[in-house]
């Protein structure tokens, strides 16, 4: 089925104990274009960088785990 990219950043966002105003700023991201993001199956790579970075969580690795 594969992984839902948006979903996934939401999740870690939440085992992290962060609030959505603390990404938005981090991200340099509207809150409404954070949602966009949390609902989106796929994304950017460089906005996906920026997330990893951010969230200290390898993104990549995820979806490239997904695929073998």
């Amino acid at each position: 089925m594969g992984i839902h990219i948006g979903e996934k950043i939401r999740a870690v966002l939440r085992e992290q104990g962060r609030s959505v105003r603390w990404f938005q700023n981090q991200i340099n991201r509207s809150h409404t274009a954070v949602y966009v993001i949390f609902k989106s199956q796929d994304i950017n790579t460089d906005l996906l960088k920026t997330i990893s970075i951010v969230l200290n969580h390898d993104f990549f690795k995820d979806l490239s785990d997904d695929v073998f």
